[in-house]
């Protein structure tokens, strides 16, 4: 004879406000989680998902170099996160970096200014290399954004770390995207088995 089992009922989770949890969980990772409760989850999102981040900002910068005037400056970090839309430069990566939420707000900031010819914030911190030796030897001595290295100075100051710094960026931007998925649907329940053999 064979006993038949009880399934247990599946454990019901709380999502609260979906679009809530989505918004806070793009915001800061994890923070949608924490929001319904979800401990864990928001715990290993957020460690995971920032450290992507945070390492990669770490190798998009930190190199010293000498302007075209001769000056000694630094790089600056998180180069490899920032947001150019000309023809020279279209930066498609930074719709994937900018999914890691609000860490990646500064980059537009950074373009905001530069694109206005003023000088940009903490230290050229996400602000974005000017697209071409061109545009920086006719920015004029009064732009204070004239020293700014390009793109290919960035590249080989930071010994091919540049473009490696912004896929770590991307792949935590596109990992938070299935984070937010995850709290403003909740988790995948189990598939049900059906038993196509009757006891006999």
């Amino acid at each position: 004879m064979a006993e038949s089992v009880e399934p247990t009922p599946e454990e019901s989770i709380n999502l609260k406000d979906p679009a809530m949890a989505g918004v806070l969980a793009w915001l800061v990772p994890g923070l949608g989680h924490l929001y319904q409760g979800r401990r864990a989850k928001a715990a290993l999102y957020f460690v995971a998902i920032m450290g992507l981040f945070v390492f990669g900002v770490y190798l998009g910068g930190g190199a010293k170099y000498s302007d075209i005037n001769g000056h000694e400056r630094h790089t600056g970090y998180g180069r490899a996160v920032y947001f150019a839309w000309v023809p020279s430069d279209k930066r498609w990566n930074y719709f994937c970096q900018v999914g890691a939420g609000m860490v990646a707000l500064p980059a537009l900031v950074q373009t905001a200014r530069m694109s206005h010819h003023r000088e940009v914030f903490w230290g050229g911190f996400m602000a974005p290399p000017w697209p071409s030796e061109g545009a920086r030897e006719n920015a004029g001595p009064n732009d204070a954004n004239a020293a700014q290295p390009t793109r290919a100075e960035l590249d080989r100051w930071l010994a091919r770390r540049f473009e490696l710094a912004g896929v770590f960026c991307m792949i935590a931007g596109l990992l938070n995207i299935l984070a937010i998925y995850d709290a403003c649907a909740g988790p995948v329940p189990p598939a049900k088995k059906e038993d196509d053999k009757e006891a006999k």
